[in-house]
């Protein structure tokens, strides 16, 4: 039995072909995409490994431009060094010969010196011991001139005053106020003053040489305060002058030179008498700081400018140069003695309204020390 194939149909056959020609259509269209996107990729692989390569090439170069500084620099150093190297070794030999140079220099300057030095010494001793004898003799000459002249002249005021007193005594019987009275008077006070005078000055020898003599002992000041305020009292009435004792205690045991605080007290007061005004008042105080004496002389005079507080201690100065009371050495005197005595001495004062010179003396007695004293 024959079976008979039957033949496609020209559609399927058409549909097939057409199938075919999409399917290389399509296959071409991804071939060039693909060809595309390869070349793109390609391109962008090269400009960044141009890039890449850019960087590396900069980079390299500039390590290598940095390596060839450093070699420079390195063979800089090494030529430094070995220059440096070269002057070190100049300069220890230039200086090795400057040390060996002053050695010698110096030997030769202390061997010289060595035997000018007792040469210049035994001079210099001989003429220190020349000057010292010519001022110790000077000194001697003056103290032994400064004791007989003052002993002569206390002499001669003795009879001065002896003959005032004898003429005063003529007049009084007749007139107190006669001119012979009067006279009499006015020597007496002249005299005094004198013999004031020739003290300080013997006073400021001894002071200058170192020999002022002080001879502490117990001693009361409420009684120095109140005497020196008596003796004074006459000078002060007849110049207008109040002059008063301000004292808290009715006795200030102390240790101190008596006829010494008593010339302290005595210039103090007098200087100011010298400077107060009629109507004005001297205040004169005593009282125990501790285990110090502390003694004030107050005045209503014109006052000291503070920057000449300082000065009025030293000898010869006087606040007022063109009015010259006296030499200008009772404060000077007085600060010798109680810094004799291991005191001080200052002054305080406003211009106008008067000074106050405060002095102190270690040793003040308590009620204590005078009870142990009694027993």
């Amino acid at each position: 039995m024959t079976v008979e194939v039957a033949k496609p149909r020209p559609e399927r056959e058409e549909t097939d072909e057409s199938l075919r020609l999409e399917r290389d259509a399509t296959d071409r269209a991804l071939a060039e995409r693909r060809a595309i996107i390869e070349a793109r990729s390609d391109a962008a692989v090269v400009q960044a490994r141009e890039r890449s390569d850019a960087v590396l090439s900069a980079a390299r170069e500039e390590a290598d431009q940095r390596s060839r500084e450093s070699d420079r620099a390195a063979q800089a150093g090494r030529a430094v060094a070995e220059a440096r190297t070269v002057e070190d070794v100049i300069v220890r030999g230039e200086r090795a010969v400057a040390d060996d140079n002053l050695r010698r220099e110096r030997a030769e300057h202390a061997r010289i010196l060595s035997r000018l030095l007792p040469l210049e010494r035994e001079k210099t001793d001989r003429h220190l011991l020349t000057e010292r004898t010519r001022s110790d003799d000077a000194i001697a000459h003056r103290d032994d001139f400064l004791g007989m002249v003052s002993h002569d002249l206390r002499n001669l005021l003795s009879g001065i005053v002896l003959s005032a007193e004898l003429l005063s005594e003529d007049a009084s019987a007749e007139d107190k106020e006669s001119q012979p009275a009067v006279a009499a008077k006015r020597i007496r006070r002249y005299a005094a003053r004198m013999s004031r005078l020739i003290n300080d000055l013997v006073d400021v020898a001894s002071i200058e040489s170192g020999q002022l003599a002080t001879a502490a002992a117990g001693g009361d000041a409420f009684a120095l305060i109140v005497d020196t305020v008596e003796m004074f009292q006459p000078a002060a009435l007849e110049r207008g002058i109040t002059i008063e004792p301000v004292i808290a205690e009715s006795s200030l045991p102390a240790h101190f030179d008596q006829e010494r605080m008593f010339q302290v007290l005595s210039n103090l007061v007098m200087n100011a008498i010298k400077f107060t005004a009629p109507g004005g008042r001297i205040s004169v105080r005593g009282e125990r700081a501790g285990s110090e004496l502390l003694v004030s002389v107050s005045d209503t005079g014109p006052g000291i400018p503070s920057d000449m507080l300082e000065l009025v201690f030293e000898r010869f100065w006087q606040v007022g140069k063109k009015d010259r009371r006296g030499l200008g050495l009772g404060l000077y005197i007085c600060k010798s003695i109680v810094e004799a005595h291991g005191g001080s001495i200052w002054a305080e004062s406003k211009v106008g309204e008067g000074s106050t010179f405060y002095f102190t003396i270690p040793g003040a007695l308590g009620a204590s020390d005078r009870r142990e004293t009694a027993v």
